[in-house]
């Protein structure tokens, strides 16, 4: 499979719109700087999320981390804005995408392409450009060979028109630790406050073993080690000088879970730390390293944004009212490019046979398709015409489909939404196939 699209290129459009796609890169001058167009394309990203200007002294660390992750950046140029206006060098657009490993259950975690960095002046709105960077994009990755997409959505309102459906949540949770937190279960293993410089080694490593065993996890870019280790904070290469760093270790003495947390200061009542980033690669782990942090002195509340929906915690708990569920956001939106591979690679909980009739306007994954799944494998097919008569049949839209893969949200539930169109038949083998294991789970945003 071929996923390089490194390669620099240029295209110009009737409107005088000038489209670039190009890797992260260093000033060939002097390579402790980076290049001109990828600082402009920082300009942009951070215009459009409405972020402080980055300093040009932080630029380098982001491009190394940039060109780790593999990422190519599209810039759209407008080279007849008028006079006075900003430095036609900026974008008036942006767009960007990498690969990482999807858990989707089967055999093989599966590459997917991941949409990120997507920007479009209020200047150049209602042009088409959105339009064109992702169906050009989009195409592109199909052709490579690559089964589907995903992104994390800024705005929920935009992306179900390119046949993304969101596809996973996280929950914002709180914990009431007051006098500490008591668990059920006796200890078991080790906890020791991490050395940042060895965590930041660790944190990969800990969060690949996450990734083989958790259905919905994805691959992690190279700033989550950073941030989980205080060298840098959010998507700034600054320093968090409040992160600290917890390592759990298992009866063997290996590392199998880290957790990343900060005081939200003395000004704050309750006193809050707020959990940042949690990665365990057991069950065993995930619970001794929330009993570390129910147990820190002189801490009144936990907080953490990116907790499982259906968290194992609260059962942890002898106490389980000091659970709060705060909130409940979206975090994957998955669109499938290629439904025969995609479905394939799907590990599925249950036996049988549908017919998938998939529309998607931009006919990516626009078809008719048998899925057959014996003992949680799938095989699929195009449907034959005519030939499908006594299979349970089911019409349904491609941003349906993105989100009834990982099976977040049920056929049933699909179906009163309008999204899916089928008989109680098919929906009982939709669930049966697509709902019935385990919840996904998913906490990289990108």
């Amino acid at each position: 499979m071929d996923t390089d699209h490194s390669t620099d290129c240029t295209d110009s459009t009737a409107d005088g719109l000038r489209f670039a796609s190009f890797p992260a890169g260093y000033d060939a001058a002097d390579p402790g700087k980076a290049d001109e167009r990828t600082a402009r394309w920082f300009d942009a990203v951070n215009l459009g999320f409405h972020e402080d200007r980055t300093k040009a002294e932080g630029l380098p660390a982001q491009v190394d981390g940039y060109r780790r992750d593999g990422r190519v950046l599209t810039a759209v140029y407008d080279d007849g804005l008028p006079e006075y206006a900003w430095d036609p060098a900026v974008p008036v657009a942006t767009y960007g995408t990498m690969v990482n490993d999807l858990n989707v259950g089967g055999s093989e975690l599966l590459p997917a392409h991941l949409v990120t960095a997507v920007t479009v002046r209020p200047t150049h709105r209602r042009r088409g450009i959105l339009r064109r960077m992702i169906t050009a994009d989009l195409t592109r990755a199909k052709d490579s060979g690559l089964a589907l997409a995903a992104l994390t959505a800024s705005e929920a309102t935009i992306y179900g028109r390119f046949g993304f459906g969101a596809a996973t949540s996280t929950a914002g949770v709180e914990l009431d630790t007051r006098g500490g937190l008591e668990f059920a279960a006796p200890p078991r293993g080790s906890i020791a406050i991490a050395d940042a410089d060895k965590l930041r080694g660790l944190a990969p490593e800990i969060f690949r073993a996450h990734l083989e065993r958790t259905f919905g996890a994805l691959g992690r870019q190279y700033a989550y080690a950073m941030r989980a280790a205080g060298e840098w904070s959010g998507e700034n290469t600054q320093p968090d000088l409040a992160v600290r760093g917890v390592l759990r270790y298992n009866a063997d003495g290996v590392p199998d879970g880290y957790a990343a947390y900060k005081s939200l200061g003395w000004q704050n009542e309750p006193h809050t730390v707020k959990v940042t980033d949690l990665v365990a690669a057991s069950d065993e782990a995930y619970r001794e390293l929330w009993r570390y942090l129910g147990s820190i002195d002189l801490v009144d509340r936990l907080s953490f944004s990116e907790a499982p929906v259906e968290d194992p915690l609260p059962w942890m708990l002898t106490d389980r009212r000091r659970y709060k569920v705060k909130h409940v956001e979206d975090v994957l939106w998955l669109r499938i490019l290629d439904p025969v591979a995609a479905l394939a690679a799907r590990g599925y909980f249950g036996d049988g046979t549908v017919v998938l009739d998939v529309n998607d306007p931009m006919a990516l994954a626009a078809g008719s398709f048998v899925l057959e799944v014996r003992g949680g494998v799938g095989t699929v097919r195009p449907a034959a015409a005519g030939k499908e008569a006594d299979t349970p049949r089911v019409q349904l839209t491609a941003a349906a489909l993105g989100s009834l893969y990982l099976g977040a949200v049920s056929a049933r539930t699909l179906a009163a939404a309008g999204s899916v169109q089928a008989g109680e038949a098919a929906l009982g083998v939709l669930d049966e196939l697509f709902s019935a294991g385990p919840a996904p789970y998913c906490s990289t945003h990108f």
